[in-house]
């Protein structure tokens, strides 16, 4: 697995340090691994500990994978695109989204490295901790943390295989044009519904 995920052709160095560099890929098995128990482990929390009924642990739960979808559209169409008007402005650009589009068939980097996206999970859940307090913000993160782990598949997927759904090829051609007609549209990656709604389409 290791030697895998070593600089190639298809892989290229972002950084000059060899560790440092090995840990900016990651295998997309990861994904699933790190946070279905997690996910798992918030929903059991909400019922168990924190004493929410099934029922409302269900509606936080969706609300959750509803809040993902809109925080992965405005990430991706501010932060990801977002090119500072300073030295380090491209060098920024190309470490958080850049690489991706110089390069977007690197089957290691179509997936958040577990160092930002295990920090983004603790971040985000004392967010929705401040939010919601202790007793409803295990399932809504639960939600939340599906929700990413479905767009991380999805970007993944539809970048290396046919998708053999009419909703998976469109999503696909909605992406593939967002890479190679218009940088400036189509955010959307896991769903075109927010593009539908900020006129992005």
């Amino acid at each position: 697995m290791m030697k895998a995920l070593k600089a190639t052709p298809e892989s290229p160095r972002m950084f000059e340090n060899d560790f440092v560099d090995l840990f900016s890929r990651t295998h997309p098995a990861a994904v699933p691994i790190m946070f279905v128990p997690a996910a798992l482990g918030l929903l059991w929390y909400s019922v168990a500990r924190a004493g929410v009924g099934v029922g409302t642990t269900a509606l936080l739960f969706a609300g959750g994978v509803a809040s993902w979808s809109l925080t992965e559209y405005w990430l991706h169409r501010t932060f990801f695109h977002w090119l500072p008007k300073a030295q380090w402005g491209d060098r920024l650009h190309f470490l958080v989204h850049g690489v991706h589009h110089n390069w977007p068939r690197d089957k290691y980097r179509l997936v958040m490295p577990p160092a930002v996206s295990i920090s983004l999970f603790w971040i985000f859940l004392g967010v929705f901790l401040l939010a919601f307090g202790h007793t409803y913000a295990w399932a809504f993160h639960s939600g939340f943390v599906v929700g990413y782990m479905g767009y991380d598949l999805t970007h993944y997927y539809i970048h290396h295989f046919n998708p053999r759904s009419e909703y998976g090829r469109t999503l696909k051609k909605h992406h593939m044009l967002h890479h190679f007609k218009d940088h400036s549209r189509r955010f959307g990656v896991s769903s075109r519904f927010w593009d539908r709604v900020f006129g992005t389409l």
